[in-house]
């Protein structure tokens, strides 16, 4: 059986001060938008364990700032779903649930339909650009999976999906579904750790979705959308033929001792 992430990680959980190490806040973005990002990211990239505290001076000292922007920082991750501030105890990772994960799934293709549907009636308007984004991306993705760099490509992925927000005319929405995908995002992490790649498709199926879109044809696009991301009920089926996934999750979930509360 595969060695599960949770086995090379519970020997040596990484402190948040030794995440932090040589991280500055710039003075160009807000302190609390820099920290929740940073945060953020380590919880999603499973770099930080469900369980695991994050405490507000530690960080506050390892970024020489104050501890409010970490207190905001902090909020904003509880709000995100991603960290359970416990009164008189401290602020913890959240566990990844599967529930949350379905639940994110479902919003995420009902938001997106209407995001590339939309994008596809406005193609016409500047058809130039509107292909320009989509194809320049999709060329980033191609040269990332070339060097088997999938931290960059992970973030180029989100560049593309946000693009559809983004020429439909409503980028807010994208911040929406980012909002409450925490465990999606986990999720997907995990299933890139543990090898769950699909880069060649990845990139075919964003090709047609790009045709759809610089069609201007918004039932190809849908069609093209559903066959990339699925709907909720393949994403059921995908957990069921990968049992190993779900023992990691529960493996990691169980990896670092929780407060009664949380556990409630």
């Amino acid at each position: 059986m595969e060695e599960f992430l949770v086995n090379r990680r519970a020997d040596r959980i990484s402190s948040v001060s030794e995440l932090l190490a040589g991280v500055e806040l710039t003075s160009g973005e807000s302190k609390v938008s820099q920290i929740f990002d940073r945060l953020r990211s380590f919880v999603v990239e499973i770099k930080l364990l469900p369980g695991q505290q994050i405490s507000e001076l530690e960080v506050a000292e390892a970024l020489n700032t104050s501890k409010t922007p970490v207190r905001e920082a902090l909020i904003r991750l509880e709000d995100a779903g991603l960290v359970n501030i416990v009164p008189k105890s401290g602020t913890y990772v959240t566990p990844i649930r599967i529930d949350r994960y379905l639940e994110a799934c479902f919003i995420r293709v009902n938001l997106e339909i209407g995001a590339v549907r939309k994008a596809a009636q406005k193609s016409h308007l500047t058809p130039e650009a509107f292909c320009e984004t989509l194809n320049g991306s999709i060329a980033e993705q191609e040269a990332a999976i070339a060097i088997e760099d999938y931290d960059r490509f992970y973030a180029l992925d989100e560049d593309f999906h946000r693009a559809f927000y983004e020429l439909a005319g409503v980028p807010g929405v994208w911040w929406t579904v980012k909002g409450v995908q925490a465990d999606l995002d986990r999720v997907r992490h995990l299933k890139m750790l543990r090898r769950i790649r699909r880069g060649p498709q990845i990139i075919e199926q964003h090709r047609e979705i790009a045709d759809a879109l610089c069609a201007g044809n918004p039932a190809a696009a849908e069609t093209a959308l559903l066959a990339h991301i699925g709907r909720l009920g393949s994403e059921i089926d995908t957990l069921s033929r990968q049992p190993g996934l779900l023992e990691n999750i529960e493996s990691l979930n169980a990896a670092v001792g929780r407060p009664q509360s949380m556990r409630a």
